[in-house]
C-alpha cells in the first residue's frame, strides 16, 4: 500500500462484501492479533496496519456507518470518525476483543491505552523463558527488565523547557489531507505523527527522547502448568506516564524442552525403549514420571509404537481445569549382534511354535506365489 490510505475496508480484513457481523469479528481478531503491537516489536509498518484494522472494524461492524460506507466509501465517513483515520477514538468499544485474545487467562481488566501526546505505551511486554521444570510445577523468578519514565525538566515532551510550537506541516491537526479527483484522503501528520505539535529545541538532559530508561527487578510467582506464548500481566510494573500513571508489565513464556518428556498442551508423552524379549514376554518394567516412577505392564506382543495411558499423571492445568496424562509409547529395539548360541535359541523358539504364528508371511503370501508362476507358464 501506498501512504495515501485510500484503501478498502473488506480488503483490509480479508472478508467479502456480503459477510455477517459473525464473519467480520472473526477476521478482525485475526487480523488485529497479527498486526498488534506486542507481536511486532515496533514494526511501523504492522502498526498501521493495526490501526487500519481497527477502522476498518469500527465501519463493518455498524450497520449505520457500513451502509455509509458501501454507498460513498471512505469520503462519505469523514467527520463520524473523530477525523483519525487510525480509528483509536473508538479503542474503548474493542477492549474486550483485546482482552480476550491478547488476556492470557491470567487477568480480568482492560488493557491500558497511551495517554495522550505520551512518546511511548504505558504497557510493557517482555519474554522470559523458564525450564520445563518451573514451568510444569511452578517457581520464583526474579525479572529484571527496563521500563521508560518521563524526563523532569522538559515534563516528558522532549522539547527544552516543555516548550512545543504548533506543527507548520498541519496546523496542529494532527492530520494532512490529499485530494484525488473527487476524492480526499487523509493520513497522519509525518512531521508531528499526529500529536499536532513539534519539538522546538531538543531537551539536552533526555537529548530530545522525551524519558529516560531505568532498570528494575521485581519477584514473579510463574502458576504451574504455564505453557509457551502463555501471559502473565504485573499490574503496575509497566512505563510511566507524564501524569504519573503507570502501566501494566505483560511477561510472556517460554519454556525450554525436556530431554525425554515432550509437552502437547497439559498431556505429556515419553519414549520407552522396550527389548524385543521383554515385549514378546509381556514384562513389567519401571518408567520415569513428572512426580517419580511408575510400573508399565506390557501387553504379551506389545507393538512398536504402542502407547499405554496414564491418567492425571500429566500437567496441572494451568486455570485450575484438572490434569493432563502421562502417555508412554514405546520403542521396540533389537539385537544388532547375534552370538551362535543366540541363534541357536531363538531358531528353536521360532520351530517350537505353529508355522502358521512362526512365519505368517508363508500362508499370507501362498495364493500370490501361486498366481505369479501362473504368469510364466
Amino acid at each position: 500500500m501506498n501512504n495515501v490510505e485510500e484503501i478498502d475496508y473488506y480488503e483490509i480484513l480479508e472478508v467479502s462484501r456480503n459477510a455477517d457481523k459473525a464473519e467480520i469479528k472473526k477476521a478482525y481478531r485475526k487480523m488485529a492479533k497479527k498486526y498488534h503491537p506486542d507481536k511486532n516489536g515496533g514494526d511501523k509498518e504492522a502498526e498501521r496496519m493495526f490501526k487500519l484494522c481497527n477502522e476498518a472494524y469500527q465501519v463493518l461492524s455498524d450497520d449505520e456507518k457500513r451502509a455509509i460506507y458501501d454507498r460513498y466509501g471512505k469520503a462519505g465517513l469523514e467527520g463520524r470518525m473523530g477525523g483519525h483515520s487510525g480509528g483509536f477514538s473508538g479503542f474503548d468499544d474493542l477492549g474486550s476483543i483485546f482482552e480476550e485474545m491478547f488476556g492470557g487467562g491470567f487477568h480480568s481488566g482492560r488493557r491500558q491505552r497511551r495517554e495522550e501526546s505520551d512518546k511511548y505505551s504505558l504497557d510493557l511486554g517482555i519474554e522470559l523463558e523458564i525450564s520445563f521444570e518451573e514451568a510444569v510445577f511452578g517457581c520464583e523468578k526474579d525479572v529484571t527488565y527496563t521500563y521508560k519514565k518521563p524526563c523532569q525538566s522538559c515534563k516528558g515532551t522532549g522539547a527544552k523547557d516543555g516548550k512545543l510550537q504548533t506543527c507548520p506541516t498541519c496546523n496542529g491537526q494532527g492530520q494532512v489531507y490529499l485530494r484525488q479527483g473527487f476524492m480526499t484522503f487523509s493520513q497522519t501528520c509525518p512531521d508531528c505523527h499526529g500529536s499536532g505539535m513539534r519539538i522546538a529545541q531538543k531537551c539536552p538532559e533526555c537529548k530530545g527522547k522525551g524519558y529516560f530508561e531505568e532498570k528494575n527487578t521485581i519477584t514473579v510467582n510463574v502458576p504451574k502448568g504455564i505453557d509457551t506464548g502463555n501471559r502473565l500481566r504485573v499490574a503496575g510494573a509497566g512505563n510511566i506516564s507524564k501524569s504519573g500513571r503507570r502501566g501494566d508489565l505483560y511477561i510472556t513464556f517460554r519454556v525450554q524442552q525436556d530431554k525425554h518428556f515432550i509437552r502437547d498442551g497439559n498431556d505429556v508423552y515419553i519414549e520407552v525403549p522396550v527389548f524385543f524379549t521383554q515385549a514378546v514376554l509381556g514384562e513389567t518394567i519401571t518408567i520415569p514420571s513428572l512426580k517419580g516412577e511408575l510400573d508399565l505392564k506390557l501387553d504379551v506382543g506389545t507393538r512398536d509404537k504402542q502407547q499405554f495411558v496414564f491418567k492425571g499423571e500429566g500437567i496441572d492445568d494451568v486455570h485450575g481445569h484438572g490434569k493432563g496424562d502421562l502417555i508412554a509409547q514405546i520403542k521396540l529395539t533389537y539385537p544388532k549382534k547375534l552370538t551362535g548360541e543366540q541363534k541357536e535359541l531363538l531358531e528353536k523358539l521360532q520351530d517350537s511354535f505353529e508355522i502358521e504364528e512362526a512365519k505368517p508371511h508363508e500362508g499370507i503370501f501362498e495364493s500370490a506365489f501361486e498366481k505369479v508362476k501362473s504368469w510364466f507358464k
